[in-house]
């Protein structure tokens, strides 16, 4: 990865530069591009105030990490990291995004659907089974509270379940009759 600097660089010393260009070594294994990348690093001075602006471009979006600290070599580090951070968003942004259907394959599924024949009619002897009804039960009524002992009762009467709220923990329960004659709870 090439480094442009711009700016105020007489600061950096040999070994200062030394953990930068480790820094972008890293960044640039992040961009995961086999050609050589161009970081501009801008270094300006503001008052007591350093400067440091990366500007870096990824399949033609600009990314640009900037950070101001009194100590010349933390502002670069902070903007590296912020840089670090767009362009993991970036990257992830660009491999989740939908990506449209691809003209070849639709066409190849088309014609294969054509070139098969088409699967034997099976001649039907009884006709389709009529679709289910769905009765809705009048809540509206204003029902009270039960017993386990008063869903028995109401359970007798023939039904095969009595859905009901218990008296005692104000929850919606249901008595189910099973084939033997005996009941399962089911409480909520």
């Amino acid at each position: 990865m090439k480094v442009h600097y711009t700016g105020g660089i007489g600061a950096l010393t040999a070994p200062l530069k030394k953990k930068l260009e480790a820094r972008f070594v890293k960044l640039g294994k992040l961009l995961d591009v086999k050609d050589q990348k161009a970081v501009h690093v801008v270094l300006t001075a503001e008052r007591h105030q350093q400067l440091a602006e990366i500007k870096i471009n990824f399949f033609g979006q600009s990314l640009v990490g900037l950070a101001k600290d009194a100590d010349l070599f933390t502002a670069i580090s902070g903007a590296v990291e912020k840089l670090e951070k767009q362009l993991l968003k970036a990257k992830t942004k660009w491999r989740d995004t939908k990506r449209g259907p691809v003209v070849k394959q639709a066409a190849a599924a088309q014609a294969e659907k054509a070139a098969a024949p088409p699967p034997p009619k099976v001649q039907a002897k009884k006709s389709a089974p009529p679709k289910p009804k769905v009765f809705k039960l009048n809540h509206r009524e204003d029902r009270k509270p039960m017993t386990l002992e008063e869903a028995m009762l109401n359970a007798s009467d023939g039904q095969d379940y009595v859905v009901y709220q218990d008296a005692a923990t104000d929850r919606t329960s249901v008595l189910v009759r099973r084939p033997d004659g005996h009941f399962d709870l089911i409480e909520s």
